[in-house]
């Protein structure tokens, strides 16, 4: 799972938690079975449309002074 940095360590392990239980869920599988890997990238490294991450938080946070 790739997810933008900023999560506590608290909301990862809760994530980790809910995409246990899903494949328990979802396919049957036991909880031993279950492999979570969370690859944690840089606002500054990932972007759609050719805007970063970085850049929307950036703008959102100017945008109530407009």
């Amino acid at each position: 799972m790739v997810l933008a940095e900023g999560r506590t360590r608290e909301q990862k392990r809760d994530l980790c938690r809910a995409l246990t239980a899903a494949a328990i869920s979802a396919v049957g599988a036991r909880p031993e079975q279950v492999r979570i890997v969370i690859q944690e990238t840089p606002l500054d490294n990932y972007a759609v449309a050719g805007v970063t991450f970085a850049e929307r938080a950036e703008d959102a946070l100017e945008e109530p002074m407009k």
